[in-house]
């Protein structure tokens, strides 16, 4: 896999994160895709249903059953949370998966029944997933045969908050978290919540007190602090297409200052090619990521004595979802992480 170009399928192409790996992909110099699923658009060319990408040389668009495995090394699933289960489970052994729908992410089965409605239907292949955020998990997930890549919310939020739980900076126990997203984060299928008259001009808060990404941004808040770690977590949808804002209020303990968290932070992630700590006094903005694999970082002294305000920006859609998914694959191939992922952000 080092020397050979990798033979690509991606499952359920003709969503949002399929269309972002096929823009992404098409700039990688060891990507060939070989089949791109999407089932209620089988028969169709890629450029029917996303016509910024018709000038591609890439394979029209199939039913799952109908792909060719046999031409295939390396598979993403970009299907609906709760239908990959079963169709990972069902792939030839031999592929390495990276999975971007949440049907992997939570280590207890009894958790991910609880959270999204239904016994997990792949248990023994959730023993062997690893989760895939790469800063944080790159020993575990350079080996694996399927990994889970992260949600976009709790990619925005850990990647702060892990170093600051490691090094004692700050309370475990008084963490609040107030995100806000652009509306491809709900997906391409047609809703009403999602209409333009239904999103247009406002703001507003959604899956208050029991979004499915608090338990997936627990478990690795806890995994970190050594300790169950509960945190508040609301959503938030705003008029945008794209980006995701985390403001993150936390307690400092230990005798840490603000500055302290930048600096364990900025530690933390030196050296590394998509996550960079803003210097003291400047703030992140979506449009500041936007279309990259970035993600910017800011730590602020709150008015509050004792505590401090944490700002951390992504696309949602690249380092959020696809462009994270590439750089696990990367990892896995044993190439550099960045390949096919340095592009810069679109402003504006």
């Amino acid at each position: 896999m080092t020397t050979n170009r990798m033979r690509i399928a991606i499952l359920g192409a003709s969503g949002y994160t399929g269309a972002e790996l096929v823009r992404l992909l098409s700039r990688h110099p060891q990507a060939d895709i070989r089949a791109l699923t999407a089932d209620r658009q089988a028969g169709k060319r890629l450029g029917e249903v996303f016509p910024h990408l018709g000038g591609l040389d890439v394979p029209g668009l199939t039913k799952i059953e109908d792909a060719n495995w046999d031409g295939v090394d390396f598979v993403f699933c970009c299907l609906p949370h709760g239908t990959t289960q079963t169709v990972v489970a069902g792939l030839p052994g031999r592929l390495r998966v990276v999975d971007l729908s949440a049907d992997f992410r939570l280590r207890d089965v009894a958790a991910y029944a609880t959270w999204y409605g239904h016994e997990h239907q792949a248990p023994g292949l959730q023993k062997e997933a690893v989760y895939g955020l790469t800063e944080l998990n790159r020993r575990a997930i350079a080996p694996a045969r399927l990994v889970a890549n992260p949600g976009c919310y709790p990619t925005s939020v850990q990647l702060p908050l892990v170093p600051l739980l490691e090094s004692g900076g700050i309370d475990a126990g008084d963490i609040i978290i107030d995100a806000k997203s652009g509306v491809s984060g709900a997906g391409r299928e047609a809703k009403q919540a999602n209409l333009f008259g239904e999103v247009a001009e406002g703001i507003h808060a959604y899956g208050i007190a029991n979004h499915r990404h608090a338990p997936e941004i627990e478990q690795g808040l806890s995994e970190a602090a050594g300790k169950p770690v509960i945190v508040n977590f609301t959503p938030h949808l705003v008029p945008m297409s794209r980006g995701i804002l985390s403001s993150i209020y936390v307690r400092l303990a230990n005798g840490a200052s603000a500055d302290d968290l930048r600096r364990t932070i900025a530690s933390r992630y030196d050296g590394e090619p998509f996550v960079r700590v803003l210097p003291a006094g400047e703030a992140p903005a979506t449009r500041h990521v936007r279309g990259s694999n970035h993600c910017l970082i800011a730590v602020f002294a709150d008015r509050v004595q004792g505590r401090a305000i944490v700002l951390s920006v992504i696309d949602n859609l690249v380092k959020g979802a696809s462009g994270q998914a590439i750089q696990n694959m990367n990892l896995m191939a044993g190439w550099p992480e960045a390949t096919g992922l340095d592009q810069q952000p679109l402003f504006p």
